[in-house]
């Protein structure tokens, strides 16, 4: 954790921003409760990046609730995806880039998902590796609804013991507290961090990780992608 004070600047730094926008630009996507396109929010930040950029180093940022959209399934069930603003987007990119780097070499080896360098291809061959080697019995272990249910202070206390920043912190609680906007009523949001927004995966692999530390603890061989393990 030591040494990691300055992240908040460091993420709105000129040259993180270009290459946060250059990264959200590329991943397209709806608009959010505001209803700015790509090319509207790239208008907007023209003239009020400066003012967003102030708030956000004065700790006073409040970001907007997310839209719900509900996607639907290979099982037939919907999955929700909570989708920021295009804004929020790319403040949670910048986090993004300056937060991995930091927190990702910390996560077990048996961990795949949402990761640089790293696959579901690379899961797959795990677990192929496991079954060569002789073993037998497979648990297929899957958290239903993990990304709904995440406990926003037992994440930012997990947090807190690998980046020693209050602003990048407290700019996190706030992403978490925003809310949700479904069907024109926002709703207050007291569990989950909502599949949608850069920062998500992240963050759910930050809890994620005990799970991993635990069997490793146990001695058990085991693949995990996001929400997803084999052992």
């Amino acid at each position: 954790m030591a040494g990691t004070g300055g992240l908040l600047e460091a993420a709105l730094t000129r040259q993180n921003l270009q290459a946060a926008w250059k990264r959200v630009k590329a991943n397209k996507g709806a608009a959010g409760v505001d209803g700015l396109d790509i090319e509207q929010t790239a208008r907007l930040l023209q003239t009020s990046w400066p003012d967003i950029r102030q708030v956000l180093l004065a700790g006073s940022y409040r970001p907007s609730p997310v839209r719900k959209v509900m996607i639907p399934k290979p099982d037939g069930s919907q999955r929700e995806l909570g989708i920021p603003t295009v804004i929020d987007r790319l403040i949670q990119q910048a986090l993004l880039q300056v937060l991995q780097p930091l927190i990702d070499p910390t996560f077990s080896e048996h961990s795949h998902g949402f990761r640089p360098g790293r696959r579901a291809h690379d899961a797959v061959k795990a677990a192929r590796a496991y079954v060569q080697s002789g073993k037998r019995v497979v648990v297929d272990v899957d958290l239903a609804k993990f990304f709904d249910r995440v406990n926003h202070d037992i994440l930012i206390d997990r947090l807190r013991k690998r980046i020693d920043d209050a602003g990048v912190i407290r700019l996190i609680r706030a992403y978490l507290n925003a809310g949700i906007m479904d069907g024109g009523v926002v709703v207050d949001r007291h569990l989950g961090t909502p599949q949608g927004g850069p920062l998500s995966p992240l963050l759910a692999n930050v809890l994620l990780d005990e799970v991993d530390k635990a069997l490793e603890a146990r001695g058990y061989s085991f693949a995990r992608y996001a929400d997803d393990c084999l052992r």
